[in-house]
């Protein structure tokens, strides 16, 4: 009985020493707890590669995607450019309306891209919107765009060119 009482206290000194694991279940345990983590340490390395793999894809679809941004714009565009040149080459009678036609055709073009034209004339003058090239005077309030010399446009909410304006200076006295 005292031989099984040492060994009792032996054995609880010894857990006592190991934080209270068994030695055999702590060989097993490290054993296991070293597979999971190499198995854990190859599915990060192959998630890393992975998302390497993922941002180059990325980086070359976006690099190709700039690259042939505006293609479908340019396309369409070339009807644009297949249709002046006809109106050129036709006799002066039709000349008028071909351009006419082709007007239409640009601008439903630009519509499709959210591009629109910026109403100047008869407006206040907005430096946001305008580029005044003279400053003249004339029967209108100052500071109203009497003339339009370069329609601008807008894509969207932003301006792609500036009109180019003449602003009245009003009456001179």
């Amino acid at each position: 009985m005292e031989n099984e009482n040492q060994e009792n206290t032996a054995v609880e000194k010894s857990k006592e020493d190991r934080g209270g694991a068994d030695h055999l279940s702590e060989t097993v345990s490290v054993e296991d707890l070293q597979k999971v983590l190499d198995d854990f340490n190859d599915r990060h390395l192959r998630l890393a590669a992975e998302f390497d793999n993922y941002k180059k894809r990325m980086t070359q679809e976006l690099e190709r995607q700039k690259k042939f941004a505006v293609e479908k714009f340019a396309s369409e565009l070339l009807d644009v450019i297949d249709n002046l040149e006809r109106a050129a080459a036709a006799d002066d009678a039709n000349l008028r309306e071909g351009l006419v036609q082709i007007q239409k055709l640009f601008g439903s073009i630009l519509e499709r891209y959210s591009i629109e034209a910026i109403d100047a004339c008869g407006t206040s003058f907005n430096p946001e919107l305008h580029e005044a090239i003279a400053y003249v005077p004339s029967d209108a309030d100052e500071g109203i765009v009497i003339d339009e010399v370069i329609r601008g446009y807008r894509m969207r909410d932003k301006v792609i060119r500036h009109a180019k304006v003449i602003v009245s200076r009003g009456k001179e006295e």
